[in-house]
């Protein structure tokens, strides 16, 4: 167990990062891809889960790996414009197939899930085995990422000017074009996402919504998988809302609690990781963890302590009211 959590050093945990001009620039880095990645995922899946379409996330993930493929083969090139528009395009396909199966066959949407994801993941294998020998692309960092190379991606440059490294652009890019659509469209997401009947009967264009929401979704896994991989995108995805329900209730507010949770995952996941030497991207995912079993504990809304304190005043009520039942009822047994 000793090996496992070794001697907490403090200064070099929390303080050496930040040490120098060069290394605070380095992991200042890592951190903000890490909440970058959290929030634009976070936004997005909150309408994800109340949707109920949670694992979406894991059919696009994978459904995109026909298109990186087709994508490459096509262009020769891991360019990122022909990488992001084939990811997408598959994302899309992806989600429509698995509206098509829902609908017209008698699939339920578990299976339509499973099914269609899997297909698609193993057409991509396929893909690269026969003819993508050239194309490089690496299973581990598709799959798990690596978010502490973000300092060293290629970086973007404006003239002589040097902006940043691409990957950490790309998803600020895309986390601030969600927030700014959220925005705009958010009474048209919020109708859709809870009520079907309703949406119709207001003649809003259910179907572009939802296709929408899925091109973005699509777009988010993209930017993010080549820094945490698909796997820890779905965490992302999920953890945030989830969490955030044990507190509150309206849709806002949930929202709203992506941004704080983003910054505790990133930073708790960061130093979390140079304290045991592991994955960064891995311990962001264990703090989202530990983060949900807190509220599932002392959530106000549905907390297992509330729920505990709640049927223990309920029992006590129902006791005391038959008690009080019986002793009514006593004296005209006697007579």
């Amino acid at each position: 167990m000793s090996e496992f959590f070794p001697p907490l050093d403090f200064n070099d945990t929390f303080g050496m990062p930040w040490a120098t001009p060069k290394d605070f620039i380095w992991n200042a880095q890592i951190v903000s891809m890490g909440i970058l990645v959290s929030l634009s995922c976070g936004l997005i899946g909150t309408f994800i889960v109340a949707r109920k379409l949670a694992l979406m996330g894991d059919a696009i993930s994978h459904g995109i790996l026909p298109g990186l493929a087709i994508a490459f083969i096509a262009t020769q090139s891991k360019a990122l414009l022909p990488m992001f528009i084939g990811a997408c395009g598959a994302g899309l396909l992806c989600s429509f197939c698995i509206e098509w199966l829902h609908k017209k066959t008698p699939l339920k949407m578990d299976a339509a899930l499973g099914l269609t994801f899997t297909s698609f993941f193993a057409f991509g294998v396929l893909l690269i085995t026969q003819l993508g020998n050239n194309a490089h692309i690496d299973a581990e960092c598709l799959l798990y990422g690596e978010i502490g190379f973000t300092p060293l991606a290629e970086s973007i440059y404006w003239g002589s000017l040097e902006i940043g490294s691409r990957p950490l652009l790309s998803i600020g890019l895309v986390t601030l074009i969600i927030i700014l659509l959220i925005t705009i469209f958010y009474k048209q997401l919020l109708v859709t996402s809870f009520d079907q009947t309703l949406s119709v009967s207001l003649g809003l264009p259910v179907k572009a919504i939802h296709y929408g929401l899925m091109l973005f979704l699509a777009v988010t896994i993209v930017a993010s998988f080549e820094s945490v991989g698909v796997i820890l995108v779905i965490a992302m995805l999920i953890f945030p809302s989830t969490t955030a329900s044990f507190f509150f209730t309206r849709m806002p507010a949930i929202l709203l609690c992506s941004f704080p949770l983003s910054i505790l995952y990133s930073f708790g996941g960061f130093f979390l990781a140079r304290w045991l030497d592991c994955s960064i991207a891995a311990s962001m995912v264990v703090v989202a963890m530990a983060c949900f079993g807190i509220a599932w504990l002392i959530g106000t809304e549905d907390g297992i302590i509330k729920k505990y304190f709640f049927e223990r005043k309920l029992s006590k009520k129902t006791a005391i009211k038959e008690g009080t039942k019986k002793a009514s009822s006593f004296p005209e047994a006697q007579s």
